[in-house]
């Protein structure tokens, strides 16, 4: 039975600014969303960009959908209704986050505009970065670092994105990482290149 929320109140206002934890961090707070295809890279390109970052003296966080999946939100299945969920729940995270100056980095298959626009507006347009992860499906099926993609053509494994679910590309991303034939190193300067300025008060 759903509660009703009608007696409860926000303290937000009463507690310390974003401006003043941003100020303190030396660090504008943003949410960086990576969505692409299960296995074209998003985790380990986050890990690469967050460490980097952590180097140039920022704080990050990363959250990883199968982080997220095994804690949080474990008690979700694939469903289209539950993978709405699931991405509710982890934009309501990121929020939280990036209102303490922190640079956040999600890392979901996120498969639809309606499900990233969803993210998009719990999160609020302005501190909204989506990066679409651009792997063509059978490289993402060789790396199959999982063992996913071999269930999913099998039919073991259900709404499977790109298999038996469909993914949406990105109407307009605020940037677009191509991996093909490409190494890490170079995807994540090209991301650096392309943050710095935002999270960067100097800029």
């Amino acid at each position: 039975m759903k509660t009703s929320n009608k007696h409860l109140f926000s303290s937000s206002k009463d507690l310390l600014s974003r401006t003043e934890k941003e100020k303190l961090l030396n660090q504008k707070g943003i949410v960086l969303w990576l969505t692409g295809l299960s296995g074209s890279g998003k985790t380990t390109l986050a890990k690469a960009v967050s460490e980097q970052l952590h180097n140039n003296g920022f704080l990050t966080q990363v959250l990883d959908g199968d982080n997220i999946r095994l804690g949080i939100n474990s008690n979700l299945s694939f469903t289209l209704e539950d993978r709405m969920e699931n991405i509710r729940r982890t934009a309501e995270m990121a929020k939280l986050f990036v209102d303490c100056g922190v640079v956040t980095i999600c890392c979901l298959v996120s498969p639809t505009e309606k499900i990233r626009t969803l993210a998009k507006e719990i999160i609020g347009k302005k501190d909204f970065f989506e990066v679409f992860i651009n792997t063509p499906l059978n490289i993402c099926e060789e790396r199959d670092v999982k063992g996913l993609y071999e269930l999913a053509r099998k039919g073991e494994v259900k709404n499977f994105t790109g298999i038996s679910a469909p993914f949406e590309n990105p109407k307009s991303p605020s940037l677009e990482i191509k991996t093909e034939g490409v190494n890490i190193a170079t995807s994540t300067e090209e991301m650096m290149e392309a943050i710095l300025p935002k999270i960067s008060f100097n800029k």
